[in-house]
């Protein structure tokens, strides 16, 4: 599971197996409270979550939206894409 960077208690990563064939760019984000699927492309659009409330969403797609290029960045190079 490569982690593209952490930020206030919060890992941001994505699994090595993102399915065959694979998903488009997503992120996951992970704290002890619970987790986060993010899909990253022209908009940032949540896929699902568990264990977070509708604040601590809104802040992590404003923090992914800020950081998408880094994201997609990494993904293409994980991925080879």
């Amino acid at each position: 599971m490569p982690t593209v960077f952490r930020y206030g208690g919060f890992r941001f990563f994505f699994y090595s197996n993102e399915g065959d064939p694979r998903e488009p760019i997503h992120i996951h984000v992970r704290d002890a409270n619970g987790e986060a699927k993010f899909w990253v492309g022209e908009e940032i659009a949540l896929a699902r979550s568990d264990g977070f409330n509708a604040r601590t969403l809104r802040q992590l797609a404003n923090f992914v939206s800020e950081n998408r290029a880094l994201i997609v960045r990494s993904w293409n190079e994980y991925f080879g894409a």
